[in-house]
C-alpha cells in the first residue's frame, strides 16, 4: 500500500528512503527543516508512524507506563525494551529507529556498552538514548568509542523523577538553566547526535537551539527547537493520569474505541451479530 504524503511528489515505499544518523544532522546543518519524531512499541503503530513520514520513532520506556501498567518509567527492564524494539524495527522503512536505555542499564561505562549493544544487535536500534549529563559522560564516550550512535537527554528525565521531586519544568532558575545548557554543551563535545529537551522553558529551549550544532528535540520545550517528539497514544487521545500541557491531541481515541467496543458488545448481547452474512454456509 502507497501513502501519498504532504508532498505530492513523495510516495511510501517508492521514493523515500531509509533515515540515517547523518541526514538527522542534516536537517540543521544542511537544510534547515524541522525533525519530527514519535514513540511507537509495537509493529502496528509503528508502521503508521512510518508511513505518514515521521523522521524518528523513539521506543520510549515510557513504554511503561502506556502499554505495561507500571507507574514510572524506572520499572522497564532491559528484556522488555528489547521486546518492543525488535517488533518497531520490523515495522519501519522510513524512520530512524532510537530505543531508550531502561533504569539502571548504563549505571557504569561497561554495563552501558553492553546493553547498548543489546539494544542494537537484538533490538535493531538505530541508536540509543540514556538520561543524563556530564553525570554519565563516562558511559556515553564509552558507548560512543564502540561506534554506538547515542541520542541525549536532558531537563525532565523521568528516570530521575523521584529526584526532581515530580514530574516539573526544569531549568526555571538561571543556575538550573546554566546547569542544563552546560551538560548540553558536554553532550555534544561527547559526540550525541542529538539531545531530547523535555519540560524546560521555551526560551532555554531556544538558547539551547542556538547553542549547538547538533539539533534538539522538544517536547515541553517551547517551538524554537531543531524537532519536536510526543508520545503517540496522548497525540490520538488515549487518557491517561498524566496530562501535560504539551500535549496536543489529534484525536480521540480513547471515546472512539470504547464506543466501538460498546456496539460490538451490544450486538453480541442482542444477538446481531454474527449475521447470516458473516457466517458460512
Amino acid at each position: 500500500m502507497c501513502v501519498r504524503l504532504p508532498n505530492p511528489k513523495v510516495t511510501y515505499g517508492q521514493t523515500m528512503k531509509r533515515l540515517a544518523v547523518q541526514d538527522i544532522l542534516n536537517r540543521k546543518a544542511k537544510e534547515h527543516t524541522k525533525i519530527t519524531a514519535l514513540t511507537a512499541y509495537d509493529f502496528p503503530f509503528a508502521r503508521l508512524v512510518d508511513q505518514a513520514g515521521i523522521d524518528i520513532v523513539l521506543v520510549g520506556d515510557s513504554v511503561g507506563m502506556v502499554c505495561l501498567g507500571y507507574e514510572t518509567t524506572s520499572s522497564v527492564v532491559m528484556n522488555e525494551m528489547i521486546h518492543h524494539a525488535k517488533a518497531v524495527k520490523r515495522a519501519l522503512r522510513h524512520a530512524l529507529c532510537v530505543v531508550d536505555m531502561p533504569y539502571g542499564s548504563y549505571d557504569d561505562p561497561a554495563t552501558a556498552v553492553e546493553n547498548a549493544k543489546r539494544l542494537v544487535h537484538e533490538g535493531g536500534a538505530d541508536a540509543v538514548k540514556p538520561e543524563g549529563g556530564k553525570r554519565i559522560a563516562r558511559q556515553i564516550s564509552a558507548m560512543i568509542k564502540e561506534g554506538i550512535q547515542v541520542m541525549g537527554h536532558l531537563g525532565m528525565t523521568p528516570q530521575s523523577v523521584s529526584k526532581l521531586g515530580g514530574y516539573k519544568v526544569q531549568g526555571k532558575t538561571e543556575q538550573e538553566g546554566a546547569q542544563i545548557t552546560s551538560d548540553a554543551k558536554t553532550l555534544e563535545g561527547l559526540g550525541v547526535f542529538s539531545i531530547v529537551l523535555e519540560c524546560i522553558p521555551h526560551s532555554l529551549g531556544k538558547h539551547i537551539t542556538e547553542s549547538l550544532r547538533i539539533p534538539t528535540i522538544g517536547i515541553g520545550a517551547g517551538p524554537d527547537t531543531d524537532g519536536q517528539v510526543l508520545v503517540i497514544h496522548d497525540l490520538l487521545g488515549f487518557q491517561s493520569s498524566v496530562h501535560p500541557r504539551f500535549v496536543r491531541r489529534y484525536a480521540d481515541l480513547d471515546q472512539m474505541i470504547r464506543s466501538a467496543v460498546s456496539r460490538y458488545r451490544d450486538d453480541v448481547m442482542s444477538g446481531a451479530y454474527p449475521s447470516m452474512k458473516e457466517s458460512f454456509s
